[in-house]
Parts: C-alpha cells; sequence; structure tokens
C-alpha cells in the first residue's frame, strides 16, 4: 500500500521560509511524476510543482523563484523548498504521486484520477 505523510509545514511571517518534507512507503520516488498541491480555504486545489521521473519539472508562475522541488534518494523524500513565502501561500499543502506527468493544465485530474495523496499539511504566512 502506498502512503505518503508530509513534515514540515507550520507558520512563518512573510518573507520567511519553509521546507516540507513527504515521506513515501510503498514506492520508490524515482519511478514516479510527484509534486505538491495547495489548496486554501474556499479555494480550488491548484498544482504547485512536480516533477518527472526523469527530472523535469513544472510550477505555477506563483512561485517562480521561490520555490525549489528536489528528491533525496537516500531518504525516498520529496522536498519542497519555500522560501520569500507571501500571505497568499497559505495553504494546506498535498504531497502527491502519479506514475507520469500530463501536462500542466492536466495535472490535477491526473492526480486525482491516477494518484497517490498525502494528508496535507497546513502552511501558514503572515503578513
Amino acid at each position: 500500500q502506498v502512503q505518503l505523510v508530509e513534515s514540515g509545514g507550520g507558520s512563518v511571517q512573510a518573507g520567511g521560509s519553509l521546507r516540507l518534507s513527504c515521506a513515501a512507503s510503498g514506492m520508490t520516488y524515482s519511478h514516479y511524476c510527484m509534486g505538491w498541491f495547495r489548496q486554501a480555504p474556499g479555494q480550488e486545489r491548484d498544482g504547485v510543482e512536480v516533477i518527472d521521473s526523469d527530472g523535469s519539472t513544472n510550477h505555477d508562475e506563483s512561485v517562480k523563484g521561490r520555490f525549489t522541488l528536489s528528491k533525496d534518494k537516500a531518504k525516498n523524500t520529496l522536498d519542497l523548498q519555500m522560501n520569500s513565502l507571501k500571505p497568499e501561500d497559505t495553504a494546506m499543502y498535498y504531497c502527491v504521486a502519479v506514475g507520469s506527468c500530463a501536462s500542466w493544465s492536466y495535472l490535477l485530474p491526473e492526480f486525482l484520477l491516477h494518484g497517490t495523496w498525502g494528508q496535507g499539511i497546513q502552511v501558514t504566512v503572515s503578513s
């Protein structure tokens, strides 16, 4: 049974940094498309950044230059380094994994239909 467990969330002031980690069991990260989605209260769920098995990445324009996605092969974790955080980054963040990445516009339905989701972890950025 594949399971994803997120950690590293919390509260930070605007301009600060947080590092999220997603630990996987029952799967090897290198063979999957994986990444992070987020959902703020009353808002729709949006993709943040994903990385495919070949190392290629894609991201939402709102996090460009601020968030960095990486795989830790030794720990079998997926990490999201978040710098220069803004209040609008406040959301529940979800780690996700699926066999292969679709185009950016189709990522959410692809993950919803075929992906494995973590329970989510809260990130709060105050102004």
